[in-house]
């Protein structure tokens, strides 16, 4: 019995060691971004070189837990910001599950009100881990600036503060976040429809980036070629869901894309998608 016991802890130890070391092998220096496949829905996941770990948006379901669990070691519960773009359910719900499972040591989110039991369940949450884990709620605002080792966050919108204020549709509420790593750049923007992107146009923010995440899954009421153009993205990533009923992506954006000749990966086709950069070239 003695035996099969220390045989299981030695075993243990060997699996443990084996997955720690993939881990620390698989970055490498290297910055990490993960464009989840969670259905018609949002969820990004990056690791720094350092190790900071950092998501934005939770998807619309449970399902964010077992990506999460793809890609962060089992013993490893805590990350050290989290993101909510703006309190759609489709970003939103998936969160409330991570409130619930990890200590977040910082949430950055826009303040807007939303009249849902998803976001009854927000607000609970977040209160939840501000008391129990102590972790620092932060209101998104254009001109803050997120440094994590060597990678940089800067956040380009909502212009203002945005608490306490409701929205029927928040869509353009959503926070825009440029991350810049070396000679790379990453350019996330929620749901924000033309509306917005027309707002950065005109505010000249530095909005030109190497990997543009297409605002809301691919909608035609996004991605307008001026925006493209100045975007200039070599990869453009879409997450939404197959066969989804509101024809995202759309074909006017596909088109926008193609004209640009930008490469374009969607996770309704390719499933995660993980990018890769060492400061000076993206895999």
């Amino acid at each position: 019995m003695l035996r099969k016991f220390l045989i299981l802890i030695v075993v243990l130890l060997s699996l443990t060691n084996f997955y720690l070391w993939q881990y620390i092998l698989q970055l490498d220096g290297n910055l990490q971004v993960v464009f989840f496949d969670v259905g018609q829905g949002e969820a990004i996941f990056m690791e720094t070189p350092e190790g900071h770990q950092i998501l934005i948006d939770g998807g619309p379901s449970k399902k964010i837990l077992t990506k999460l669990a793809s890609e962060i070691p089992f013993w490893d519960r805590t990350l050290d910001l989290v993101i909510l773009s703006h309190p759609e359910k489709d970003h939103l719900a998936g969160l409330n599950y991570v409130l619930r499972r990890y200590k977040v040591e910082n949430i950055l989110w826009n303040g807007v009100e939303k009249d849902t039991k998803t976001f009854e369940y927000w607000k609970e949450n977040l209160e939840k881990e501000k008391q129990k884990e102590k972790a620092r709620e932060i209101i998104a605002r254009r001109g803050q600036k997120i440094r994590a080792g060597n990678v940089q966050m800067f956040i380009l919108y909502p212009f203002q503060n945005l608490r306490g204020k409701e929205y029927k549709d928040s869509n353009d509420t959503s926070i825009v976040v440029k991350l810049v790593f070396g000679e790379t750049s990453f350019l996330f923007t929620g749901d924000a429809t033309q509306k917005t992107e027309n707002q950065l146009l005109a505010e000249k923010v530095g909005i030109d980036s190497d990997v543009l995440k297409v605002g809301h899954h691919g909608s035609k009421t996004s991605t307008s070629r001026k925006f493209l153009k100045e975007v200039s993205p070599e990869i453009a990533v879409i997450s939404c869901g197959k066969n989804n009923p509101y024809d995202h992506p759309h074909q006017n954006v596909l088109k926008n894309l193609e004209e640009f000749a930008i490469k374009v990966l969607r996770t309704d086709q390719q499933g995660d998608i993980k990018i890769f950069s060492d400061g000076e070239i993206l895999k």
